[in-house]
């Protein structure tokens, strides 16, 4: 799903909300989307109070739940500045779930709104907001990608991956077998139905695997992180990463474009 990117001047300032799993597990790839929006010229603010966005309570029923930590989040944006989510799952949660979860309420509906719709994806941000034009610096090298499956339909992060990737002039993308396949992670999912998310997973590694890419890409940590873990329990080397982290390597770690 896109948005209508309305024309005017280049954002200067931006917000960075940057998910509970990338704070806890993926620091480096919120530093590296930070940095590549650094490098663009944009002040980035870090509203340190941020905690979850809410999804794991929302998709697993407690609407309640969910309100509380989202009507957290309301507070911490109070410029009306874009704020870039490094996670298509979470951007799609605060663009939006956010009003829905609000609706009927005349004072916070509004403003969940009002968020919503400067809430982006970064690789959407990047790619349609700062129209950011890169030269690939590093070695060929071949890559597949992966998107989670709220990204994929509520953001369309694969179109904006592989517009961004396709700038890359040493990057072939290959298409997986299973690329609109759930990797089993899905938030609560992998807690509640572990076995079978096992097997999501592993299938979803074979699928990389069978690519034969030499790496694979997901704009998710929690995508990332469960396929990441099934290969080194098979204690395979192939590895992925992060978007962000992949495309700062690629066009230069300190170099304003």
């Amino acid at each position: 799903m896109h948005r209508d990117i309305p024309d005017g001047p280049r954002p200067t300032d931006v917000y960075f909300f940057a998910t509970c799993l990338v704070d806890l597990f993926c620091p480096e790839a919120g530093m590296d989307a930070i940095t590549l929006l650094e490098r663009e010229g944009i002040r980035v603010h870090f509203p340190e109070s941020q905690t979850c966005c809410g999804q794991p309570a929302y998709t697993s029923g407690y609407a309640e739940q969910a309100r509380a930590v989202a009507r957290t989040q309301l507070d911490l944006f109070p410029q009306d500045w874009p704020v870039i989510v490094p996670s298509g799952s979470c951007a799609g949660m605060m663009r939006h779930h956010y009003p829905k979860l609000f609706a009927g309420d005349s004072v916070l509906q509004p403003r969940a709104e009002a968020l919503a719709e400067r809430v982006f994806e970064l690789s959407e941000f990047l790619l349609r907001v700062l129209r950011v034009q890169w030269q690939d610096r590093g070695q060929p090298t071949t890559v597949a990608l992966h998107t989670s499956c709220s990204a994929r339909r509520e953001m369309g992060t694969h179109e904006h991956a592989r517009a961004l990737l396709g700038q890359l002039s040493g990057v072939e993308l290959v298409t997986q077998a299973h690329e609109s396949e759930c990797c089993g992670f899905g938030g609560t999912f992998s807690l509640k139905h572990p076995a079978i998310s096992s097997a999501m997973a592993g299938d979803k590694a074979d699928a990389l695997k069978a690519s034969g890419a030499e790496t694979f890409l997901s704009a998710d940590c929690g995508c990332m992180l469960n396929i990441n873990h099934t290969l080194q329990k098979r204690k395979d080397a192939f590895q992925g990463k992060h978007l962000a982290t992949f495309l700062l390597e690629r066009t230069g770690r300190g170099e304003k474009r």
